[in-house]
């Protein structure tokens, strides 16, 4: 193990960081997404700082292949977009920049010092330190490159790791108070990764429960979402409930969270989710209308068979809706939910009764491509590029050249035609 150092202000050594190597830190190369070290070295190429930052390098540590991989770099969202062709910043407040491949999107984020910026809100950008010390537990603050194997630790994580504890960076319960989501995250890394949450953490959750009662039905609903997904969601749904956080997320089911039904239920759930991390697939549209079913269906009555197909659709639609709120999954997901719910009761649902419309299939998102474009190609000039990454979409259009009716040009008059000039009238003087 080294150690990192910076100069201090009267021009010291100070160590800000542990760095270990491949044989001290043990993470399994085969794990690693090949695009996510594509673009570390291409950024590294540029000049700039770039690492594997965040969940990935938790799952990494734990022998786990992640799902999603996350970058972190010096490099600014502009200079970023510059150097891939695939690159599109999003966001407003914070930029991000999204490398879209054909079947996942790489997330890069530029280091922040946590600092306000000169617009109101925003965050200006910082040096790997001040990124990492401004991340919300140690477990989640590693920073790791894998073109040559280090692993940084500023914030004593590895101690952590070895002592199986989920400790919070920034000052209890003001992280807390700056963004509550950050407890429902706290119970769900708790439960994903083995780890006992730290007493003072345990406390902060406590005394500030009912911060959630502000988030946006939007992050709930997100965050809901994630849960299902885990494999992990009955135990996770069974310690938000007894950290009295699962009444300010689902309500409903907070009150029926402790019967039996409930629960296996949602253990169906997470076999069905494991199977499918173990075969590499991914969570389709259809899936997401499976979880609300294992959510909400233990704690519902199907009942009156003397109404229409169409007059119980509208019934189970509306049960769904209100026993997940305030969630506001799309209505597409809600009316697949109620279809599953009444066909298992033997009842057929016209198809007059659907009028959500699918959702649109994303960038990024498995089995897109542009119509255009070959696999492994790029859209522009049709540079050759990783094999599993594709190329951003190609816009169709009034501007697309297969849109485009090709216009036929005039016929230019003879080159050797003479002009000849009218001649005028005789002047009167």
């Amino acid at each position: 193990m080294l150690k990192r150092y910076k100069k201090d202000h009267d021009g010291s050594n100070v160590p800000v960081a542990d760095i270990y190597f491949a044989k001290e830190h043990g993470i399994d190369s085969r794990n690693i997404d090949l695009d996510a070290v594509w673009a570390v070295r291409k950024l590294k190429q540029s000049g700039a700082e770039a690492y594997v930052v965040g969940g990935a390098v938790r799952d990494l540590l734990l022998g786990r292949k992640p799902k999603d991989f996350d970058i972190s770099t010096s490099a600014s969202p502009r200079q970023v977009q510059k150097i891939f062709w695939n690159a599109r910043i999003i966001g407003k407040r914070f930029k991000l920049v999204h490398l879209v491949f054909k079947d996942k999107i790489l997330e890069v984020s530029t280091f922040r010092s946590g600092e306000d910026g000169i617009e109101e809100g925003s965050s200006i950008y910082g040096n790997v330190e001040q990124d990492a010390k401004r991340r919300d537990f140690t477990i989640n603050s590693l920073y790791y490159d894998p073109t040559d194997g280090q692993l940084l630790d500023f914030n004593n994580a590895m101690a952590d790791f070895k002592k199986k504890r989920v400790r919070s960076i920034l000052p209890l319960p003001a992280s807390f108070s700056e963004d509550p989501v950050r407890m429902i995250r706290a119970v769900k890394y708790s439960v994903t990764t083995g780890f006992p949450l730290q007493f003072d953490v345990k406390r902060a959750i406590k005394k500030s429960a009912n911060e959630l009662a502000r988030v946006s039905s939007s992050r709930l609903t997100e965050e809901v979402t994630k849960i299902l997904s885990s494999g992990d969601s009955a135990k996770i749904i069974s310690e938000l409930q007894r950290f009295k956080l699962l009444v300010y997320l689902l309500p409903c089911v907070s009150v029926f969270s402790r019967l039996h039904e409930v629960y296996a239920s949602l253990q169906v759930l997470d076999e069905q989710m494991r199977v499918l991390k173990e075969s590499d697939e991914a969570v389709d549209e259809g899936m997401k209308g499976q979880m609300l079913v294992a959510l909400v269906k233990p704690i519902m009555s199907v009942s009156p068979t003397e109404l229409t197909p169409e007059e119980s659709f509208k019934e189970i639609f509306g049960q769904v809706k209100t026993l997940i709120s305030p969630l506001t999954p799309p209505n597409y997901d809600v009316e697949h939910a109620a279809v599953i719910i009444l066909e298992e009761a033997g009842t057929a649902v016209p198809k007059n009764c659907l009028r959500a419309r699918r959702p649109v299939r994303q960038p990024g998102k498995p089995g897109f491509r542009a119509k255009s474009q070959k696999h492994g190609e790029s859209p522009r000039k049709g540079k050759k590029v990783p094999p599993t990454a594709a190329a951003a979409p190609v816009k169709s259009g009034p501007s697309s050249t297969s849109n485009k009716k090709r216009r036929r040009r005039k016929p230019k008059a003879a080159t050797n035609a003479v002009h000849v000039k009218p001649e005028l009238p005789a002047s009167d003087n």
